[in-house]
């Protein structure tokens, strides 16, 4: 199989935005390009066009290759529950055995490698050129005999692996060489090395390339410097960047609550776009006081991240924050918490609590029973307090029903999703909850929102952002930076045999 394997010495070495690049500079020379990760673990998931669920960071770099995203490309997604246990998406569905210290003797040699492999034909049959992406590091020698996340993959497919560090985490020296070390006898598949993530002249790296070359015998390809203000959205917890881009702190302060548990957090990145909105984290309730609006996001475990609110004071200091006239958005399980009661009979979503009450800020209720819904969908918004013809997209990972009081005073269904009516809000859309997930990155209600908000503050309303337009400059100068920052010619001459 033609292609090559991103590996990293590290969890957040960068291995998604390097393999994302490759997808985009592949796909620039005319190349049918795939990206491929075997087994992801992450609650920040992408709903594929068939309505199968797969790894976030397949998702997006399907759309830097410019192909559909499918659920071979990310045949195993691992969704963390809590410490010691996973739920097991296995080629988009979810699989009836959860992931726990059985996981690596009867799951991944079984199951997992015959998902592997069958994805890989595929890929083989349909496009010119893997890009696959490693799982932490491969030097995890206690794994080896049974993971199909990082050498297996390279064995299977026979990928020449490039590996991934850090620089700006320090250490990028020591990580490199140690994991060679540790590698046994596929080192001789690493042929080629990335110094990722530097900051300053990389002049003055020039040493460390030299002594690395010299002393691993395995050929630097490059130092990619690190890349500001990049609105590509990140993996995991660890990549959470909507603090980072290049809105200032200025006229409005939108809060995101750090959920232990949060899933899907690049729902947040969209106001990256927004050069007058601050986006923070709320972790305390210390940190709510002076926001103009608090979102909370998805969870893997809506019961279990309610009572952390409780708990934690959260909760308390979010209904003081509403009856202060603070605006609070719901997103998915954030939608659920903000109703007046969850219930969890069949213990789908926690496994001893079976009934927790909400915020109450909503007329709503949530029963978590049936199938899990994973899809796609196209609506308009129908909110009375919603000028225009707004219509949206986005898609939707959830257990449970919410039965919605639409009858109640004030309160009124958000949306029409293919069909079905979605969410629920306020006359002023001051209150407002709904399971799309992507909500704000439809550039329309986005803005109607902020609008409310910069209406309510007596500043001056701004047009929509196009972010479609603003994704696409992201992917394309990620692939200049990296390309201007390696050895190209190596790579297709060397590597790919072009």
């Amino acid at each position: 199989m033609k292609g090559i394997m991103i590996q990293g010495t590290s969890s957040d070495s960068g291995k998604s935005f390097i393999a994302t690049a490759f997808c985009r500079i592949f796909s620039n020379m005319g190349k049918a390009v795939c990206p491929f990760k075997s087994q992801n673990m992450s609650n920040n998931s992408y709903v594929t066009s068939d309505g199968l669920e797969i790894g976030r960071a397949q998702g997006v770099q399907a759309e830097a290759a410019r192909v559909q995203a499918a659920a071979f490309m990310n045949p195993v997604l691992l969704k963390p529950k809590g410490d010691s246990s996973s739920e097991i998406v296995l080629m988009g569905k979810v699989h009836g055995v959860p992931c726990d210290s059985n996981y690596y003797r009867d799951f991944t040699l079984g199951a997992g490698l015959e998902a592997l492999r069958s994805s890989l034909s595929v890929i083989e049959k349909k496009f010119e050129i893997v890009v696959a992406e490693g799982a932490g590091s491969p030097a995890e020698i206690n794994l080896n005999r049974a993971e199909i996340a990082n050498m297996r993959v390279a064995r299977e497919a026979n990928l020449p692996v490039i590996l991934v560090t850090d620089v700006d985490r320090g250490g990028s020296l020591a990580s490199v060489v140690g994991t060679l070390e540790l590698l046994g006898s596929d080192r001789s598949r690493v042929k080629g090395i990335i110094f990722n993530k530097f900051r300053g002249d990389p002049a003055l790296f020039c040493g460390a390339v030299e002594w690395t070359e010299h002393y691993t015998g395995v050929k630097v390809l490059g130092v990619v410097p690190w890349i500001k203000d990049l609105l590509i959205e990140g993996e995991d917890v660890l990549s959470i960047n909507w603090e980072s881009g290049f809105s200032v702190p200025g006229a409005v302060t939108v809060g995101a609550v750090k959920l232990p548990r949060v899933s899907n957090h690049t729902d947040m990145e969209a106001f990256r776009f927004e050069r007058d909105v601050e986006v923070i984290s709320v972790d305390s309730p210390s940190k709510i006081g002076g926001l103009d609006a608090l979102i909370i996001p998805g969870t893997k475990s809506t019961i279990s991240d309610m009572e952390y609110l409780k708990n934690s004071g959260l909760a308390e200091e979010i209904k003081k924050f509403h009856d202060r006239g603070g605006r609070v958005f719901g997103i998915c399980g954030g939608y659920q918490m903000m109703g007046r009661k969850i219930s969890d009979p069949w213990h789908l979503d926690n496994p001893s609590l079976s009934e927790i009450e909400g915020l109450g800020l909503l007329p709503a209720d949530t029963v978590f029973e049936g199938e899990k819904t994973t899809r796609l969908v196209r609506g308009r918004a129908v909110h009375p307090s919603i000028p225009g013809d707004c219509t949206v997209s986005g898609y939707e990972i959830h257990f449970g029903r919410t039965n919605m009081e639409t009858k109640a005073a004030g309160f009124s269904p958000i949306f029409v999703l293919e069909g079905a009516q979605d969410g629920l809000a306020d006359a002023e859309f001051r209150t407002a909850g709904t399971y799309l997930h992507n909500v704000f990155h439809n550039d329309s209600l986005r803005g109607a929102w902020l609008n409310k908000i910069r209406a309510s503050k007596g500043l001056a309303e701004r047009p929509p952002f196009d972010s479609a337009h603003a994704k696409e400059e992201a992917y394309e100068r990620l692939a200049e930076v990296v390309s201007a920052s390696i050895d190209m010619k190596y790579v297709m001459e060397t590597l790919l045999n072009e």
